[in-house]
């Protein structure tokens, strides 16, 4: 890596630099380690938040935030190297007549686009470029709060839509339309960030936080990668067929995030997974094969070491997990195993170590379910832990019992201390712990507590595989590998740039480039 030096736009998405987690994990420690490279930062968070959680390297060489919501102004986040008089000057030009003769098209385009499986990718690409450009001259906030924007939307779901025959048509009342409308503002609030030119855009999701480095492909043809951790759409699918929207809500919602992930998929130069488990999700939703390369997660076997279980532990039969308190991570499965266990081992312990703040409610009800099974002396929600090395020593086994994975890190960071795992087999958890743990299905609390109790009960067994499981990192998932494929991933982008520039007119606006575009805009006033 010496003596080259590489410029990237990161993008995250309610990850780094602003919350803990797996994919800020991941983050941070492909900041740390390429000394080489200066990253561009830019984080889509749901709230405005001020504070980091990590210590940012040199290297990082600015932040910007996108808070989707929060913020009355978007130009004051979205915008920041504006002075206020050209702020004022560009909702002055937003007029109606402008907004009537260039947004509205662009506007129907999209809505096309997304109530149709038959508009083709590239004029839909070619679409967001222009609607990129137009944020760049004209308001975003006096563009979308508009009534001719408010009526357009209307019509065309309760009227054309229909008349078009769109995918799955689902009736619509008001409240339906003002929320979609409301999540369309909020979303789509990075088209009106200004982008930087970087050599390499990297996201690190294939959902609306990528929107920038879609950007970025199309304005700069800087080559995009895509590193899918958990995958977008298949979580998408998750959470809104559990949430609580109505028919048409949770209809628009799947439309829109189908949208932007076949867009970065198809802009995407490479997209790399980090568990061959995310490949047919991928693949069912227009990626295609030869660009998928599987870069699994690594970490340092120097700072995650075998260690002597500690005093408070020590003498205990001790179940740890490192995973916050959502519904994601199932813990309400965990406490059930728990209570299972228990009966079993009386004086068994579990320890989770995870935020408790980001789905409160959720928290709650953990905590009463832990009340209601009696399990307060032998069930602990222990809050955020600021040495994640530390967490696995002081149990015996580690347990995981999500629903959703993608190749966590809690899993590699456990096995590197030469502590087991007990773990549901979701995403490419087996693609680590096969043959060196105990994989179980998830929401079944009995055969997780089998597992655990196994191992808890075997101390030959528990040794054996705990001594294999840190061999198996060693050799397969240090983070030096894991770095070292990225660097060589953005090197080998970087050479093929100039072949692939010749091949990016496709994805280019048709029939205007971008100068001519620009000058469209500024015609118009």
């Amino acid at each position: 890596m010496k003596n080259e030096r590489i410029s990237v736009l990161l993008a995250t998405e309610g990850t780094y630099p602003f919350a803990n987690g797996g994919v800020s994990t991941w983050c941070h420690t492909i900041t740390q380690e390429m000394e080489n490279v200066d990253f561009e930062i830019y984080a889509m968070t749901g709230e405005p938040k001020w504070s980091t959680k990590y210590a940012l390297p040199a290297n990082v060489k600015n932040v910007y935030q996108i808070p989707l919501w929060g913020t009355e102004e978007p130009s004051e986040f979205t915008r920041i190297d504006q002075v206020f008089a050209d702020v004022y000057q560009q909702k002055k030009q937003t007029s109606d007549q402008i907004i009537q003769l260039h947004f509205l098209p662009l506007f129907r385009n999209f809505l096309a686009a997304l109530f149709h499986e038959d508009v083709g990718l590239d004029d839909q690409i070619a679409n967001l470029h222009k609607l990129y450009h137009y944020f760049q001259t004209f308001d975003y906030k006096t563009t979308l709060t508009s009534e001719h924007v408010w009526s357009t939307f209307k019509n065309y779901v309760i009227n054309e839509r229909e008349a078009e025959k769109a995918v799955e048509p689902v009736e619509a009342i008001l409240e339906d339309l003002t929320t979609a409308m409301r999540w369309i503002y909020h979303y789509f609030m990075p088209l009106s960030a200004k982008i930087p030119k970087t050599d390499i855009a990297h996201t690190t999701i294939a959902g609306f936080g990528g929107i920038v480095g879609c950007i970025s492909k199309l304005e700069y043809g800087t080559p995009l990668l895509v590193t899918e951790h958990g995958v977008f759409i298949r979580e998408r699918y998750f959470a809104i067929s559990k949430s609580k929207f109505p028919p048409f809500a949770k209809y628009f919602l799947m439309r829109m995030s189908v949208y932007i992930t076949r867009l970065i998929y198809h802009l995407a130069d490479q997209i790399s997974p980090v568990a061959n488990f995310n490949k047919k999700w991928e693949l069912q939703f227009g990626a295609a094969l030869h660009k998928i390369t599987t870069i699994y997660n690594g970490i340092d076997p120097h700072v995650f070491m075998p260690g002597e279980k500690p005093g408070s532990t020590r003498g205990t039969p001790t179940v740890v997990a490192a995973a916050n308190i959502i519904p994601l991570k199932d813990i309400e499965t965990m406490i059930r195993a728990c209570n299972i266990v228990r009966k079993e081992i009386p004086n068994v312990q579990f320890r989770v170590y995870g935020s408790k703040q980001i789905d409160p409610a959720y928290t709650r009800k953990c905590e009463a379910l832990i009340k209601h099974l009696r399990l307060q002396d032998h069930f602990l929600l222990a809050g955020y832990h600021n040495n994640p090395a530390k967490i696995y020593n002081e149990g015996d086994v580690t347990v995981l019992s999500s629903i959703s994975e993608a190749f966590p890190y809690t899993v590699l960071e456990s096995m590197a201390c030469a502590r087991p795992v007990v773990a549901t087999d979701v995403g490419g958890v087996r693609e680590a712990l096969e043959g060196y743990g105990i994989l179980v299905p998830p929401k079944d609390a009995q055969a997780l507590a089998n597992g655990l109790i196994t191992l808890l009960k075997d101390i030959e067994l528990r040794q054996r595989l705990g001594k294999e499981s840190r061999e198996r990192v060693l050799l397969m998932f240090r983070i030096s590998q894991s770095v070292k494929a990225y660097w060589d991933t953005y090197k080998a982008l970087m050479q093929d740039r100039n072949k692939k520039a010749e091949k990016q007119s496709d994805h280019k606006i048709r029939h205007m480039s971008t100068e001519d575009l620009v000058l469209m805009w500024k015609d118009a006033l």
